[in-house]
């Protein structure tokens, strides 16, 4: 066979490409921001400038205390099940499964927290692998959440793909050398995050599929 190896492996960022978390992560920290810091409007829309970034990190970038994350990953919790899924994502997790695909998710979230709400979501199942930022030395936009990704799916970068709405997603993935695709479903700034020089970007689940074929079996003939 000639050219590049047979692309095998997905992974996804979690909020905002797989599930649609914008309205109870607002709640969220709406009410930890009102626990911790007290009265006034909670600076959401800066929030989300951040998004894909650990919560930790935007704490420090937006200088409000850590504390907020206690009562934030309490109430993420408590909302968990009513979190959309995007439309079409099913769908486009159980055909990549069909076409031979390894799948993991690589997100902002703690670990534990994302593969919690991913059971909730009744996703976890099509996933061989959660990583969360909590799990690697230096979360997104450094390479290595991808790369811990490829290292438990025993893919290699070339055959790769990365799927994120942030600049922190693609940043993640060229870093890691795997193919970035920008999902624009979801993101806040569409203009910034082409920005950042996706190699791909699509407008829905289903538009993956275009750069995942099936993959060929061996072995036969």
């Amino acid at each position: 066979m000639t050219g590049g190896p047979v692309r095998n492996v997905v992974v996804f960022d979690l909020d905002g490409v797989l599930v649609d978390s914008h309205e109870t992560m607002g709640r969220a920290f709406t009410v930890a921001y009102a626990e911790v810091v007290g009265d006034g409007p909670a600076p959401f829309a800066e929030y989300q400038t951040y998004q894909g970034l650990y919560f930790p990190e935007i704490m420090r970038r937006m200088g409000l205390p850590l504390e907020m994350e206690e009562p934030f990953v309490r109430e993420s919790y408590r909302l968990a099940d009513q979190v959309p899924v995007v439309d079409g994502v099913v769908d486009l997790l159980e055909e990549l499964r069909v076409r031979g695909f390894r799948l993991a998710v690589a997100t902002g979230k703690a670990g534990p927290r994302a593969r919690s709400l991913l059971t909730t979501l009744s996703l976890i199942e099509y996933f061989d692998h959660v990583v969360g930022s909590d799990e690697v030395a230096h979360p997104k936009p450094a390479p290595d959440i991808v790369l811990r990704a490829l290292s438990l799916l025993g893919g290699q970068p070339e055959a790769a793909v990365m799927v994120g709405d942030a600049p922190a997603d693609i940043r993640s993935a060229r870093g890691a050398g795997v193919t970035a695709v920008a999902a624009t479903w979801a993101t806040v700034d569409e203009e910034e995050l082409i920005g950042c020089g996706p190699d791909l970007v699509i407008h829905s689940p289903k538009d993956l599929l275009q750069v995942c074929p099936p993959i060929p079996v061996r072995g036969h003939g």
